[in-house]
C-alpha cells in the first residue's frame, strides 16, 4: 500500500512539471501563430517560382564591335 502512495505522489510531481512546461511556453509564445508554420511551405515554393521565373527571363547581351 505504501508503494502506491509512493507513485502517486511522483506521478503528481511529474504531471507538475509538465504543466509549468506548458505554462512557460504559453508564456514565451509558443503557440501565438499556429497557421503560418502549416502553410510556409506553400508560400517557400511560391517565392522559389518567382525566382525562377525572373532568372529565365534575364537576356544576356554581347558588345558588338564595329
Amino acid at each position: 500500500m505504501s508503494a502506491l502512495f509512493v507513485l502517486i505522489g511522483i506521478s503528481i510531481l511529474v504531471a507538475g512539471g509538465f504543466l509549468l512546461a506548458f505554462l512557460w511556453s504559453v508564456g514565451n509564445g509558443q503557440y501565438d501563430d499556429d497557421y503560418t508554420p502549416s502553410v510556409r511551405m506553400l508560400f517557400d515554393q511560391e517565392k522559389n517560382t518567382a525566382a525562377k521565373n525572373e532568372t529565365e527571363n534575364i537576356q544576356v547581351t554581347t558588345p558588338t564591335t564595329k
